[in-house]
């Protein structure tokens, strides 16, 4: 339909167009898994175009946005107490315009905007292009939403603001949505169906990374190890490709490939892999190749057989320590993390042992472990009832917690008496007069600082640990900053 702007209208568009020449300040705050704090980079970047400075003081903003994230309900409970927090600033500053970004704005857009009427804009994951336009519909005093998923953005051809960067570590973003429907998740619902980067985009940006003095990328996506690009579209369409596109397309293990040969001397990480799409190859290029860190995160979920099928987890229990066994053969000194759901409907006992023992044959060097919360919208809320009770939930979580801190300093003792490569990324949060980098495995090391600085690849004797952090001296540079 055809706007109609009036005397007011222009005038606000005026004081638009104003700002944009003067710049506005910009207040992002990012909430939830690595992909989100890519895609507010993403956000910063369209709107530094429009003429937004990015400030990291909240009572000095123009446009305050939060990047949400709906995995877990405590994730929620926290984005609701800073949307309050910024509504009480806007008592002082009524023209601060507040929105919600991300996968809690697709799922919660109408209770946000007309019940509660808590923001003035509400903007999906596949809908950020359009941030110039839907400011421009609240600065003329109109709500604004777009929450349509694309099948096809995959924001490859913005170039990210790096925030609160140390300029050392980046993330680059690869794909994009996911396929797999995990009763317990709303990714699906949320970010849309699967679909792949140009890979000449992500060694573009790679490569710039690299200009700019980053020393380490991690390659993202819901699913990295399911990146498939035959010229664009959805994941789930590529049987509809011609013969020429098929024989044209990349895989993970490629890209991988295509990366590390792109910079031999950038680390590189990636993030998240699922279990049922990591393959050999991906493991034998990790092997093959100094540059790619020993480090994967597979989440699993649970130890049951049969929760992992209430799940829809298209993995059993002996797949997965098939993989494990794989990893542990290919790349031995592999450090493997986890995440792990507690409390899953119908969960027993049995099922709680069996994911302990899980853990006692993987003894996972790290883990990110979580009661059961149910999240609307996903199919266990459609069809299972929530029925463990919290007391036996708290119970179950704890004893996953104990098991694998016990785990955690095993493995990190594994790297006691060894000189290793460590990149520092900063000083120590415990102590000024030393850095703090990960090794190869992702796990934390602090050093003196004598005369190094942030960027290098330093050579560290590990001396001591903790069971998260390694405490050692440095021994001299390693061939990378050389």
């Amino acid at each position: 339909m055809e706007k109609t702007i009036d005397e007011s209208a222009q005038g606000s568009a005026l004081t638009l167009q104003e700002k944009k020449t003067n710049g506005r300040k910009l207040y992002i705050e990012s909430y939830g898994c690595q992909m989100n704090f890519s895609d507010s980079e993403i956000v910063a970047s369209i709107l530094s175009n429009e003429g937004f400075n990015t400030t990291q003081e909240l009572k000095e903003a123009d446009l305050v946005l939060v990047n949400t994230c709906s995995i877990r309900e405590k994730a929620e409970l926290t984005v609701r107490k800073r949307l309050e927090k910024f509504n009480a600033i806007k008592k002082d500053r009524p023209h601060m315009k507040v929105g919600v970004l991300g996968c809690m704005a697709e799922r919660l857009k109408h209770k946000f905007l007309e019940e509660e009427k808590i923001v003035d804009m509400v903007v999906g994951p596949d809908a950020y292009k359009d941030l110039p336009n839907l400011i421009q519909e609240i600065d003329e005093g109109r709500n604004a939403v777009n929450v349509i998923l694309s099948k096809d953005e995959t924001y490859g051809d913005v170039a990210p603001v790096r925030l609160n960067t140390n300029g050392v570590t980046a993330f680059v973003s690869i794909t994009r949505g996911c396929d797999n429907m995990c009763t317990f998740c709303v990714v699906p619902f949320t970010r849309g169906r699967e679909r792949s980067r140009d890979p000449q985009s992500i060694i573009d940006e790679v490569n710039d990374l690299w200009k700019k003095g980053f020393k380490e990328i991690t390659l993202l996506g819901q699913n990295v190890d399911s990146y498939l690009w035959y010229g664009g579209g959805l994941k789930k369409d590529y049987d509809k490709a011609s013969e020429m596109e098929k024989a044209m397309a990349v895989d993970f293990s490629q890209l991988l490939e295509k990366v590390a040969l792109t910079q031999p001397r950038m680390r590189i990480r990636f993030s998240t892999s699922n279990p049922q799409d990591m393959t050999l190859d991906v493991i034998h290029t990790m092997a093959k190749y100094e540059n790619i860190c020993n480090y994967i995160h597979l989440p699993v979920q649970s130890g049951s057989n049969r929760i992992l099928k209430e799940m829809n987890r298209l993995h059993t229990r002996e797949e997965y320590f098939e993989l494990i066994d794989n990893i542990r053969t290919i790349i031995p000194d592999c450090a493997i993390s986890q995440d792990m759901i507690t409390g899953f409907p119908t969960e027993t006992e049995k099922d709680h042992q069996d994911t302990l023992s899980l853990m006692e044959y993987v003894k996972y060097d790290y883990g990110f472990m979580f009661a059961y919360s149910e999240r609307p919208g996903t199919l266990a809320e459609r069809k299972l009832d929530d029925d463990i009770p919290e007391a036996i939930k708290k119970r179950r979580l704890a004893e996953i917690i104990e098991l694998q801190r016990q785990h955690c300093q095993e493995r990190t003792e594994q790297h006691l008496n060894k000189v290793q490569e460590v990149l520092i990324e900063g000083t120590s949060k415990k102590s000024d007069e030393h850095w703090m980098g990960r090794n190869s495995q992702n796990t934390v090391a602090v050093f003196p600082k004598e005369n190094y600085k942030v960027g290098d690849f330093v050579m560290v004797r590990m001396n001591s640990c903790t069971s998260a952090t390694l405490k050692g001296e440095a021994v001299g540079y390693s061939k990378n900053s050389l």
